[in-house]
């Protein structure tokens, strides 16, 4: 499969329809690179259809590599007030984020420092808007991280397959479940990460808000996280490639990090503010469609068979309330390809040993793409 051979005006309607763009609305669009605009295109001419006023502002990640190698720190901290007065103004924002090259050669202080501007920016479309974050496959991260990209690009387009409304009310009835449920645990031969979750509510991402969609969510109570978590392999975050990340928590703090590569920079993230070493998201993967695990987060943490944690920023419809500017999800796939892990929630697995079990699997959204 090919960029070509996209439908990008069906993607286009899936994504409005998320997002509820109706006549009237002031659209942000923002797009970070140029490998994306077919996307862009497809979701602006929607938009005009029907009766918003769209307004596309470049964010090209290609700029931020010289904001990295010029900039004082005390300016990489602010946020960028272009991308602030689109979200002060807008009643929509989506972004379109392609899939660029991973890795970014730049200091991991000033990576994070960056990050801290971002994370500002990212608060204010939380806050104001109705918003979508649309991650677009391309052949850079393909080749630089040695994927197939016509396999990668079918099975993101297939992960859009799915009846949504039908979805949201499987993956809403196990939501329903789990509002009763008092702690969860992930374990592996690596360690056990305990999370109480009694009070919070359960979400179901269905369609809305982060394309590819497909996960449940919700916000662990934020002193009572403890345990380790090993996320063995390599991931990208901020243009850092970071290996075998582990996390001991105490009290609902990382007290310790390790990794073989990217530690300075995971340090810095964690001591971004007084949030930041807390968990705000626990998040399990539906979306069957997805089957690679591509280093990229906002793709990896849909896979069904994963589970994954974000530091920082609590999702406020979950009942959290860790604040922070860093929201960074960590997606650890417990499938027998990683090693296999289990997840449970008062006893009850959801995976065990690797394998999804069937109150997983009836939620699951999508179709695996060999099916």
């Amino acid at each position: 499969m090919t960029s070509n051979t996209i439908e990008w005006s069906r993607i286009a309607a899936l994504v409005a329809d998320g997002v509820g763009v109706t006549r009237g609305d002031k659209v942000s669009v923002f797009v970070t690179d140029s490998s994306a605009m077919d996307a862009v295109a497809g979701f602006v001419d929607e938009c005009w259809r029907r009766g918003a006023v769209p307004q596309v502002v470049s964010t090209d990640e290609r700029f931020d590599e010289s904001a990295l190698r010029w900039a004082d720190s005390s300016v990489l901290e602010q946020a960028p007030p272009l991308e602030v007065a689109a979200m002060e103004w807008s009643d929509v924002h989506v972004s379109f984020r392609a899939m660029t090259s991973p890795v970014v050669d730049a200091d991991p202080a000033r990576i994070a420092a960056h990050r801290h501007g971002r994370g500002i920016v990212s608060t204010l479309r939380w806050q104001n808007t109705r918003w979508a974050l649309v991650r677009v496959p391309t052949p850079t991260w393909a080749a630089e991280t040695g994927l197939d990209y016509g396999r990668l690009l079918a099975e993101w387009a297939a992960s859009f397959d799915a009846d949504w409304s039908e979805a949201a009310e499987r993956m809403g009835a196990l939501c329903d479940r789990l509002a009763r449920t008092r702690t969860v645990v992930i374990e592996d031969e690596w360690g056990r990460l305990e999370l109480p979750v009694a009070g919070r509510r359960w979400v179901a991402f269905s369609g809305e808000a982060n394309w590819p969609d497909g996960e449940i969510a919700t916000a662990p109570v934020e002193h009572g996280v403890s345990g380790t978590i090993r996320f063995p392999g390599v991931f990208y975050f901020a243009g850092v490639r970071v290996r075998d990340l582990e996390l001991t928590f105490e009290n609902g703090q990382v007290v310790r990090e390790t990794a073989s590569e990217g530690l300075e920079l995971v340090t810095r993230l964690l001591d971004t503010d007084a949030g930041a070493r807390r968990v705000g998201e626990l998040g399990i993967g539906t979306n069957a469609a997805l089957a690679t695990q591509t280093g990229d987060l906002l793709i990896d943490e849909k896979i069904l068979g994963t589970v994954h944690i974000a530091l920082g920023r609590a999702y406020p419809q979950c009942g959290g309330v860790n604040e922070s500017a860093l929201h960074w999800d960590i997606v650890k796939d417990l499938r027998p390809t990683a090693g296999s892990g289990s997840l449970a929630v008062d006893g009850e697995w959801l995976i065990r040993d690797g394998v999804v079990q069937q109150a997983l699997a009836d939620a699951s959204v999508a179709r695996p793409l060999d099916a």
